[in-house]
């Protein structure tokens, strides 16, 4: 009885560690597959992860590439400017050179015009100077050469200020003041020096004495 219950017992004990090792191998399989599993999952991941990175570097190298095209399309809009500058410059300082001669050449036709009319005057001075004759024949010889003198200045445009009306600061300027009756208000009475104008430009005031 005792043998067999010792048998009965070792089969147990054999059966109980049959089980264990049925159990072992059963969880060392499930480790396994779930190794295998999440190696599966890292080795996804890693491809996701290195397609995301080769979609990133795709992109940064479109951008460079897009940077790259619009920077050289500012340098080649600044270096237009740049010879556009130059070119306004040059075609400025030829435009000032230019009109600088210009109006060298205005003024110097100016005097031109105005010398060959007074020259006239200038001979007939000359001319009175060198004859022998009275008193008379010189007042007329100087007469002549006023009235000349007055026509060259008509030709240039150039015409006498009127001052025998209403004092007109614009036109004349005044160096004396009085009081006077025989005027009326604001009046000049006298001009002591005869003004000039050309258009409406006064190339000399008339200097006259006002009243009232």
């Amino acid at each position: 009885m005792e043998k067999e219950n010792i048998n009965t017992e070792d089969l147990k004990n054999e059966n109980l560690e049959g089980e264990q090792i049925t159990e072992t191998e059963d969880t060392s399989k499930d480790v396994e597959e779930n190794v295998e599993e999440t190696a599966e999952e890292a080795e996804v991941l890693e491809d996701k992860e290195f397609e995301e990175v080769i979609s990133i570097e795709d992109v940064l190298k479109g951008k460079n590439s897009k940077l790259k095209e619009e920077n050289t399309k500012l340098n080649n809009e600044v270096e237009a400017l740049k010879e556009r500058l130059v070119r306004l410059s040059a075609e400025y300082e030829n435009f000032r050179k230019r009109s600088q001669k210009e109006k060298e050449g205005i003024y110097t036709d100016a005097c031109y015009d105005v010398i060959k009319e007074v020259l006239p005057t200038l001979d007939n001075l000359e001319r009175a100077v060198s004859v022998d004759g009275s008193v008379d024949d010189l007042k007329k010889g100087i007469e002549m050469t006023i009235r000349g003198f007055k026509g060259s200045l008509e030709k240039l445009g150039v015409e006498e200020i009127d001052a025998s009306g209403d004092f007109d600061p614009n036109l004349h300027q005044a160096v004396m003041h009085d009081q006077d009756e025989n005027f009326g208000p604001n009046k000049v009475s006298e001009v002591f020096q005869k003004g000039y104008k050309k258009g409406d430009k006064v190339i000399r005031y008339s200097m006259v004495k006002v009243v009232n």
